[in-house]
Order: C-alpha cells, then structure tokens, then sequence
C-alpha cells in the first residue's frame, strides 16, 4: 500500500497543465472576493464569483477535451469548490443574521451552514483517505450538478437579494424565493453528499482486500 508521503508526491505527476492553473486561480480568488464582499464592494464580489464558477466549468472542459486531466487536478478541483463554496456560505450567514431589512432571511441564516457541515465534512474525509494511502475520486454527475447550482444560486443571492445584493436598487429578490432556492441548493448537496459514500466503500473494501492479499503472500513467503 502506497504511504501518505507516496500519495502526495503521485500527485505532482504531470501537474503543470491549464486546469490545474485554472484552479490554483480559483483558490487565489477566494480570499478577494471575500474582502471585496466585506469591504461593500459587491459588484465587484459578483464579477469574481462568476469568474470563479465560469473557471469552474471551464477547467472541467479543457482537462476531457485535451487529455489533460491529472491526479493534482481531481484535488484541487474540488478544494477549490469547497472553499468557495464555504466562503460564500460563512458570509452569507454572517450578513444575514445581522440582517435589518430582512427578518425573513435574518431566522432563516443558519441554513447556510448546512453548506459550511457538508463541505467540512468532504475535506476532513479527503484528508483521512489520502492519510491511508487513498486518493479522493473525481467528482460524480451529483457532485457537479449540485456545484453548478450552487453557484447559480449564490450569484443570484449576491447579485439580488436583500441588503446585501450588487444590484438590489434595481431589483430585490424576495426573500420567500431565495429561501426556496437556498433549500433546493441544500437538497442537492446532500445528495451529492450521500452519492459520495458507495465510491468510499468500494476504496475502503479494495484497500482491505489488497491489505489481506499482502498478508497472504508474507505468511506464504515464511
């Protein structure tokens, strides 16, 4: 079984590609949309969350269309959603408690955190299988569909909705509809979520069968 030290270093194999750049770029833009969106410059906060999903679906493209996909890239793809998304959701949560305007979106908050547990909870099992000698498998149609959502949703939140929307002096969103959609968001990352599970059980039997196969061929070499 590979090591922790032998997983890491695998993933350095054919990493200088397009979609890896592309993703290192979508880590980088976190921490400024955040103190763009801190700062009151939302329209600016819109224009590089979009960019971030619009790299998003990108990088997925250039990697199936020119063969460039890579063991790096199946890592940091998904890291780069998950502190986007973990972001986003953090500070969303914060600017809606302390909502005036909208007591609606004030009680209705901590929804946002559903997103905060899922996430953490993805990276913490990254971590543990890579910690075994694991890798984390590529993204299934779920785990896409319920990113590209999210951000769709999130970019309507950002741009609309109230007291903190780029654009709400043109047009507030009602806080009933972003709510039904904030929920349709949840409900598809937890089934993203739940679709993860059967990928880590057969990694996790694998591991077990080769471990027994190891075994096996010490006690017959003795």
């Amino acid at each position: 079984m590979q090591s922790l030290g032998d997983n890491i270093k695998g993933l350095f194999k054919n990493w200088k590609t397009v979609p890896n750049l592309l993703s290192a770029l979508r880590i980088v833009m976190v921490p400024i949309m955040a103190v763009l969106f801190v700062k009151g410059y939302p329209l600016w906060a819109v224009f590089v969350l979009f960019l971030s999903g619009l790299s998003d679906f990108v990088d997925g493209k250039i990697a199936r269309r020119f063969n460039q996909i890579s063991d790096l890239g199946k890592i940091l793809d998904p890291l780069a959603d998950k502190l986007t998304q973990i972001t986003v959701a953090v500070l969303l949560f914060l600017f809606f408690r302390s909502a005036q305007e909208s007591p609606e979106m004030r009680a209705f908050s901590w929804v946002f955190l559903l997103f905060v547990g899922k996430e953490l909870f993805m990276v913490v099992m990254s971590v543990w299988l890579l910690s075994i000698g694991l890798r984390p498998g590529a993204a299934e149609i779920y785990g896409k569909v319920a990113t590209f959502a999210y951000y769709l949703v999130m970019l309507f939140i950002v741009a609309f909705g109230p007291e903190v929307g780029a654009f709400r002096n043109f047009w507030t969103a009602p806080s009933l509809l972003l709510q039904i959609l904030v929920v349709v968001s949840v409900v598809l990352c937890f089934i993203a979520l739940f679709s993860y599970f059967p990928g880590v059980w057969r990694l996790l039997q694998e591991r077990k069968q080769k471990l027994q196969q190891e075994q096996n061929q010490q006690g017959d070499d003795q």
